[in-house]
């Protein structure tokens, strides 16, 4: 079902019934993916609708902020796939190499409709920003990234997971539909379409990307993540529920690299986790903490920097922020997993060689980061740098508002002490009380080990 909560039009078109053109054009560029992709199935009915084909394009942009080949060669991995499977339902995808507004104008003038997925940083709003104004028909917007859509789930900023979950919970019940898919009448294989060769090797060496930056351990592409979910589910799912914030036991469903680049549906995950008795702790982090990051990505316009946290953090971080520290460490330093803390030293790695680190281990990183940095706007900067460089899912809303909290953001103001003044504090003794915290550095000497 695709509620029309999930539908916006974009520019001043308002009807879909528009004759001219000679097939509709799905801009594909958040969710990339064929299953369970409310933009597509929507594209889908389009298509059937005024019983014309379908053909899509995805921007293949080589400076996108931030990303690099490890983020780049994850994607390919899925979009490649997603070429054959759009094939398989009758539709061509045209993967070009240029920016994404671009990419969907030369394709503009010959379509009926233009239909596109949502994303919700700066970048991909000035892209909207930029097409609704230069195509000559309706642009129309489907949310398919989020359980409930983000203007439904709070017309507002919020303070904190408390004052978003009753808000959230209250509308489950209506969005928590399953995506059935649709067939498409007239397929698309007579229009003629440039694109990207679909050989990932070609792909990469086209894009140019010469960073020196190593694939992650994970692989790209909706059937990966669902065999990783399956996995979990069968696997992990009751040590999820005990032991989720236990960076020791390893318990994750490591499913945020394909929720980023939307190559997973989250309604998927949740109603398939629901179907098989539910994992409460699981749901809180996919759906409230997960659409609260995305709520404060879309209402506050400074979520990349430091100016993002609520006044009471900014200012106490401010008035201890010449505060003496007791360890200081350059951005190369801790880049290189150089400081006296084996525990830190080993959360950086694993995201180093892995491209992605465990949750409650990426709280302790960056609350030391803010430690051991001379400033806190620098140690803010700092652990964004690092979160977008080497986490595949950096870039990304939970990034940012992850980074976020750890100077404050959706918490609450603690007892004042150095450095952190009112912002929670955490150290190492907090670990080895709670943890076999030894046990983790040495899983990542292993990794380390199997991956020089």
């Amino acid at each position: 079902m695709i509620h029309k909560e999930r539908i916006k039009n974009l520019n001043e078109f308002r009807s879909v019934d528009n004759q001219r053109g000679d097939y509709i054009l799905y801009w594909m560029q958040a969710s990339v993916r064929t299953h369970w992709n409310h933009a597509l199935e929507y594209a889908i009915e389009t298509a059937n609708k005024m019983q014309k084909p379908l053909i899509a394009v995805f921007g293949l942009t080589s400076d996108f902020p931030g990303a690099n080949s490890r983020h780049y060669q994850f994607l390919i991995e899925g979009l490649l796939s997603v070429k054959n499977e759009l094939k398989d339902r009758g539709v061509i995808l045209s993967i070009q190499f240029d920016e994404p507004p671009s990419a969907v104008l030369k394709y503009s003038d010959d379509a009926s409709v233009i239909i596109t997925d949502r994303g919700y940083l700066e970048i991909q709003k000035r892209w909207y920003d930029e097409l609704k104004t230069s195509v000559d028909c309706p642009l129309i917007q489907v949310e398919s990234n989020v359980i409930v859509p983000v203007e439904t789930a709070s017309n507002k900023e919020e303070y904190s997971a408390g004052t978003f979950r009753p808000k959230i919970t209250r509308k489950l019940e209506y969005f928590m539909k399953p995506l059935q898919p649709r067939t498409l009448k007239v397929n698309s294989f007579d229009i003629d379409v440039e694109s990207a060769a679909p050989n990932h090797e070609k792909v990469m060496k086209k894009l140019g990307l010469k960073d020196g930056m190593t694939p992650s351990i994970f692989h790209g592409g909706t059937k990966e993540a669902i065999k990783l979910f399956n996995e979990f589910l069968s696997e992990k799912l009751e040590c999820y529920e005990k032991f989720k914030n236990n960076p020791v036991k390893n318990c994750l469903s490591n499913m945020s690299p394909y929720l980023h680049f939307g190559h997973i549906s989250p309604l998927y995950l949740a109603c398939k986790i629901s179907r098989v008795g539910g994992c409460p702790r699981f749901l809180e982090e996919l759906i409230v903490r997960r659409e609260l990051s995305m709520n404060f990505v879309h209402y506050n316009d400074n979520y990349s920097t430091i100016r993002s946290l609520p006044e009471w953090a900014y200012t106490t971080l401010m008035e201890h922020a010449s505060d003496p520290r007791e360890y200081e460490y350059s951005l190369k330093e801790l880049e290189n997993a150089e400081t006296h803390d084996e525990y830190w030293n080993a959360a950086q790695k694993e995201m180093v060689i892995t491209g992605k680190m465990h949750g409650y281990m990426r709280m302790y990183w960056g609350k030391k980061i803010l430690e051991w940095t001379d400033h806190p706007e620098k140690a803010y900067d700092i652990a964004l740098y690092l979160n977008d460089k080497y986490e595949i899912d950096g870039r990304d809303p939970n990034g940012f508002a992850g980074v976020a909290w750890c100077f404050g953001k959706h918490d609450r103001a603690w007892g004042e002490r150095e450095i952190f003044g009112k912002v929670r504090y955490m150290n190492d003794r907090g670990l080895e009380r709670k943890f076999r915290i030894q046990e983790y550095v040495e899983r990542i000497e292993a990794i380390e080990d199997h991956f020089p």
